[in-house]
This record gives structure tokens, C-alpha cells and sequence, in this order.
């Protein structure tokens, strides 16, 4: 298994050769800026007492406070929430939202968990956590196996230790705690934006191309909806137990009711089996990588088919990968833009929540499409001018906005 953390340091060395950075400045956004590490105790419904590791990333604030979800996950380790907390950096600033980069994860099994133990996980972290977060400092945000009501209990949590109300500490909230109307589907919304805007540069047309979906969580459902409302076909699906396929195409709509009956996307009527490995290399005209890092790697780019790939997913896709798909000619969106709208929208949440001022879902939706379709133009210009791939750009553009405040603070 690839380090995510030494490939997030090889993008950061490849894009500061570019810019012609110093030594020094390299060294410096090579490194987060706080890490915390911690230990949460749990009393589980057994009555047994369960010690939980919890870290919390913050890797750079020169645009602003840090921003960056907290991940639930058994194999969580230090190293991935490092190159999560710098890529959301990155994205962060692509995007140009006044956030810096930040993440957070727990070591457990949420799935074995009950929600009492959960609950009490949660308030736990956020405890640890508190004197490092705030409004101003770093706002966390749901991710891997967490959800609107993990984030109620750590704002609760939050809430109780400061004495106030203050729903700007965390986005990603339910709806009736200060949440953003759009906030559930923008991350998956976003990538079909960003896919809309490829097909337009390429000259693909959406209306009946086939895409493949690696994924089907929150990301990969909504990316899949969207894209079926824009006209495209999804002919592939797969989960964490295996794909789906059908070359005539695969009703979303189905696909959810037949994995929320029976827990899996696997015999849903008119498909047939394929292995998640199997689905990244079928033809079809767009790929949509949306379940965890290294997916797509020196053994397997070579192999893949569509004409362009969304990374919905952070870290999809090998430095190695990058250069094989880039000399295959395929019009990679990578993550740091393609998965970047579920932290904007969480930026408008915190706006919202900073001014009182609540906003319509159709307003919601017109601003990050605006926000992710100037973005794209930005890096796909960026990409032509200097003869690169579109990664490489879009670090480009975000690294020198990075670098620009800390020079303007004297940071660097």
C-alpha cells in the first residue's frame, strides 16, 4: 500500500518546481503545521472501557482558518489524515474559499459501533480537540462514516464546553441546527459540474455517454444522480462488497432501493457482477473514481478506457498513474477541484451561520456552480499555457495563492 502522505509530498515537490520555489519554502509547505494526537476513553454498552486513537491536522492557515472533515475508519492512520489535511489545502484554496487545510480521524469500527457508543466517541474527540477549534481556528466537517448527526453531538459537545452557541464551529450540520440547504449532495453535485465542463472542453457529449462509478456512498450517489438528471448513462456501480453492470444502463434510482433492501448493490435485477477492480477498466467514455485512495495505479493505468476521469474520491490516482493516463491523452479532473464541492458549500454554511442571513437550495447551487465552473476554466487554461497535465495546474494555481499570503504575512 502506497503512502498518501509521501504522494501529497511528491505533488507538492513536482508543482514547486514549476513555480521555481525556494528550498526553504519547499520544505515548509511539505509539513503540516499542528498535529494532535489523542486519546479517547469509551465506556461501550458492554460496560468495558474502550481506548480510542484520535488525530487532528492542521497543515496551513495562511488564507484563513483550517477546514477539514473527521473520518471514522478502522484502518485510519496518522499518515492519511497528513496528505488529507494538505490536498485540503489545496482545495481550499483552487477553489478560492479564505479557509486553510485541515483533517481529522478516529481509528474505530463505526459499523460495529451502536449509537450510544458513537455518540459518546464523538463527544469524546471533540473534547479533546476543543482548545484547537473554533469558528476563527478550524471548522470540521462530516466525512468517511460520519454524518449530519455526528456533527450535531460534537457542536452540542462544543457548544457545552465554551458556554455559547456558536454553529460556525463545525459544517456539515443538520438543516435544523444551522446547516446548508444543498450541503448533503454538493460534493457528489460538484463532480458532475466539474464532469459537464470536461465533456464541453473535450467535445463529449453528456447526453448518453456511459459512465462508470467505483463507489456509491454519499459522493459516488449523488455524482451518479446528477448525472443522470444531465442525460448520461450509468452502465456501472460498485460498494465495498462488489459492482454492478449493465451496458444499456443502470437506473440510480433502482440501485438505491435494491442496496437499501437487501445492504448491497450486488444482484440488482438486469446487471451483472464485476469486481471494483474489473469496473475502472471498462469502455465507457467517463470514470468516476469515488471510494478511497490508490485506486488507479501503474499496474492498471495503462488499461483504462475512459476518455476522461473524475476524481471524486481524494487520492485516487498514484504520482506513476498520473504521467501513464497524461501520456494516454485522458482529461484527468483531479481531486483537489473535482471533490471540492462539499468544502464550499460548507464555506457557505459558515457563512450563513456567521451572518444569520439563510439561503434558498437554488441559491446555493448557482454559487458553487459558479465557483466550480471558474475554477475549471482557471486550471484548464493554466494546463494549455504551460504544456501540463491538469493536477499539476491545479497546484500550480492553489500552491501560489498559498505561498503569496505566507510571503504578504512574512511567514516566509
Amino acid at each position: 500500500m502506497e503512502n498518501p502522505f509521501l504522494n501529497a509530498q511528491k505533488q507538492i515537490e513536482k508543482t514547486a518546481e514549476k513555480l521555481k520555489l525556494d528550498k526553504d519554502i519547499v520544505e515548509t509547505l511539505k509539513e503540516p503545521m499542528k498535529i494532535l494526537q489523542v486519546r479517547i476513553p469509551v465506556k461501550m454498552d458492554d460496560g468495558s472501557i474502550k481506548i480510542f486513537t484520535g488525530f487532528r491536522v492542521q497543515y496551513n492557515n495562511a488564507r484563513g482558518p483550517t477546514k477539514g472533515g473527521i473520518r471514522y475508519h478502522p484502518k485510519e492512520s496518522i499518515d492519511t489524515v497528513k496528505a488529507l489535511a494538505a490536498w485540503m489545502t489545496w482545495k481550499c484554496s483552487i477553489a478560492d474559499i479564505p479557509f486553510g487545510g485541515a483533517k481529522g480521524g478516529v481509528i474505530c469500527n463505526p459499523k460495529e459501533m451502536s449509537q450510544g457508543e458513537l455518540e459518546r466517541l464523538s463527544r469524546g474527540y471533540i473534547r479533546k480537540i476543543a482548545d484547537i477549534i473554533g469558528p476563527d481556528r478550524d471548522i470540521p466537517a462530516p466525512d468517511v462514516y460520519t454524518n449530519p448527526q455526528i456533527m450535531a453531538w460534537m457542536l452540542n459537545e462544543y457548544e457545552t464546553i465554551v458556554r455559547k452557541n456558536v454553529p460556525a464551529v463545525i459544517t456539515g450540520k443538520p438543516l435544523e441546527l444551522g446547516g446548508s440547504k444543498g450541503r448533503t449532495k454538493a460534493t457528489g453535485f460538484g463532480v458532475a459540474i466539474n464532469i459537464r465542463e470536461a465533456a464541453k472542453k473535450i467535445g463529449l457529449d453528456l447526453n448518453g455517454a456511459k459512465v462508470a462509478i467505483q463507489g456509491f456512498g454519499n459522493v459516488g450517489m449523488y455524482a451518479a444522480k446528477s448525472l443522470e438528471e444531465m442525460g448520461a448513462k450509468i452502465i456501472a456501480l460498485s460498494d465495498s462488497k462488489g459492482g454492478i453492470y449493465n451496458q444499456n444502463g443502470i437506473s440510480v434510482e433502482d440501485a438505491l432501493k435494491h442496496k437499501k433492501e437487501t445492504g448491497a448493490l450486488n444482484g440488482l435485477e438486469g446487471t451483472k457482477e464485476i469486481t471494483n477492480e474489473e469496473l475502472l477498466e471498462l469502455e465507457c467514455d467517463v470514470l468516476v473514481p469515488a471510494a478511497l485512495e490508490n485506486q488507479i495505479t501503474k499496474e492498471n493505468a495503462g488499461e483504462i478506457k475512459a476518455k476522461i476521469i473524475a476524481e471524486a474520491a481524494n487520492g485516487p490516482t498514484t504520482p506513476d498513474a498520473d504521467e501513464i493516463l497524461y501520456k494516454n491523452d485522458k482529461f484527468l479532473i483531479p481531486d483537489i477541484l473535482c471533490n471540492a464541492g462539499g468544502v464550499i458549500v460548507s464555506y457557505f454554511e459558515w457563512i450563513q451561520n456567521r451572518t444569520g442571513d439563510y439561503w434558498t437550495e437554488e441559491d446555493v447551487d448557482k454559487k458553487l456552480d459558479e465557483k466550480l465552473t471558474l475554477a475549471f476554466s482557471q486550471m484548464a487554461e493554466i494546463a494549455e499555457k504551460e504544456k501540463v497535465d491538469n493536477r499539476t495546474a491545479a497546484y500550480m494555481i492553489a500552491m501560489k495563492r498559498v505561498v503569496d499570503a505566507m510571503k504578504l504575512k512574512g511567514e516566509i
